[in-house]
């Protein structure tokens, strides 16, 4: 069995969240996706603090897909520089980290 992975991404708004997560389903990058609610992030882009509402996302996915989930993220998104960190999955539930496997190929 593969290593599970959760992937957390950030998009402007809930409409290319949904667009980004059905299209990794769809492709079988990703087992599943939860779309959050808005929140505020605060960063430094090109020299200047931006505080911005944004919209949170957590894809499952396997570490051996975790890259081509990332790349393909990139081509989707809208931002020149999407957020998109890997986290590892320890324990939990067995069945569904088998459901999750079989989803992603």
């Amino acid at each position: 069995m593969e290593e599970p992975v959760l992937l957390y991404l950030t998009c402007a708004n809930k409409d290319e969240a949904k667009t980004i997560a059905r299209t990794l389903i769809d492709e079988r990058l990703i087992a599943c996706a939860n779309i959050l609610g808005k929140m505020t992030s605060v960063y430094r882009w090109e020299g200047t603090v931006v505080e911005d509402e944004e919209i949170a996302v957590l894809l499952k996915t396997r570490r051996d897909m975790a890259a081509r989930a990332t790349e393909r993220v990139k081509e989707l998104h809208s931002y020149d520089l999407p957020c998109v960190v890997g986290l590892p999955i320890q324990g939990g539930n067995p069945d569904f980290i088998g459901w999750l496997n079989c989803e992603v190929s």
